[in-house]
């Protein structure tokens, strides 16, 4: 067949997550040490017999990850540092070095650059990871920033998505739908900042939802008080994408169904206020907004004592049998079938 009658496949006809089943549904891993591949938030690798290495990697796009508009770039550093560190802390895992890429217009000077790595350096300080290497080179589109993050986990702590069990709970930590609530009102003040200039930004009393966009933090005390009750949770995953997609993630790959309820998910009070002044479901915003980087998890319902008054962890739901199908029960107790409408790279 000529390239010519090639058919060609939209990447928007696949989206992001069925781009990345396309690509690697014929990976063959090669190497005993190679635990885990493609399809968790991190790579699992055999360390020796008493650890594995887990290892994630993230790219920022400038125009597409964020907008330079509104985005400290101390901020921008912090944050691309953090949500990798997400990735290894919901393995039940510790980062422990720092690998960055950055390419750079020359619309950027020196000390731009190096506020970006101030960020990445103060996230690598509070979490005591180790900057240990990367590469630079230049652009002619913006600024890009490739992080990859190294850590490590006992072999008898890792949890993967893939070993939930029917009937387990499902818990998640923090509230969500802020973020996604900090970036709409950025990008509301912005457009108020094209049409006129002289106006300043109107952020009085939404601190909150702008940190949690802005700088949002790992939930590695959540981790520490999950072992301090002597709880391992049975799967677990971060929340960058909105909790709708994160829990069909953990639905997918542990063959299971879901029933999450409505009235237990965790929404902050100014999320919920700017989410009705946009005229938006607050629930349609803890569902699919998404960079919350909270952890959603599973536990066993003999854990259920333990953790049902643990401050930080509210418990949304629990797995089912996957012919129940991934349902969301309304407050009137309606149930609708869950759907996930939140980020996802080359959508229409």
């Amino acid at each position: 067949m000529s390239k010519q009658n090639i058919p060609r496949t939209e990447l928007s006809e696949l989206g992001e997550f069925g781009l990345i089943d396309q690509l690697t549904k014929n990976i063959k891993l090669k190497n005993k040490s190679t635990i885990k591949g493609v399809g968790d938030d991190t790579a699992v690798i055999e360390k020796n017999r008493n650890k594995y290495t887990l290892v994630t990697t993230d790219l920022l796009i400038e125009g597409v990850h964020f907008d330079l508009t509104y985005y400290p770039l101390k901020h921008l550093g912090y944050k691309a540092a953090i949500v990798n560190f997400s990735d290894i802390i919901a393995m039940n895992g510790k980062p422990e070095q720092i690998i960055i890429g950055i390419s750079v217009s020359n619309r950027f000077s020196v000390e731009a650059i190096e506020e970006i790595y101030s960020g990445i350096y103060l996230a690598c300080e509070k979490y005591n990871v180790d900057v240990v290497g990367g590469d630079t080179t230049s652009s002619v589109s913006g600024l890009f920033i490739a992080i990859t993050v190294i850590g490590e986990v006992d072999k008898k702590d890792i949890i993967f998505r893939s070993t939930a069990k029917k009937g387990d709970l499902l818990c998640v930590t923090g509230d969500l739908g802020a973020a996604y609530m900090g970036l709409l009102l950025l990008e509301r003040e912005k457009q108020v900042f094209k049409v006129d200039p002289k106006m300043q930004p109107d952020l009085t009393g939404n601190d909150y939802i702008l940190e949690q966009q802005l700088k949002p933090e790992i939930r590695i005390d959540i981790i520490e008080k999950l072992k301090e009750h002597n709880i391992k949770p049975t799967s677990m995953i971060d929340i960058s994408d909105g909790l709708a997609s994160e829990i069909k993630h953990l639905c997918k790959d542990s063959n299971l169904g879901c029933n999450l309820y409505e009235d237990k998910i965790p929404i902050d009070i100014t999320t919920a206020s700017v989410a009705e002044e946009f005229k938006i479901d607050p629930t349609t915003a803890a569902l699919n907004g998404g960079e919350d980087y909270e952890l959603l998890f599973t536990i066993n319902q003999n854990d259920y004592e333990k953790i049902k008054d643990m401050e930080g962890i509210s418990i949304i739901g629990h797995m089912t049998d996957k012919s129940e199908g991934e349902n969301l029960i309304t407050r009137s107790g309606t149930s609708v079938q869950l759907k996930a409408q939140g980020w996802e790279a080359f959508k229409k």
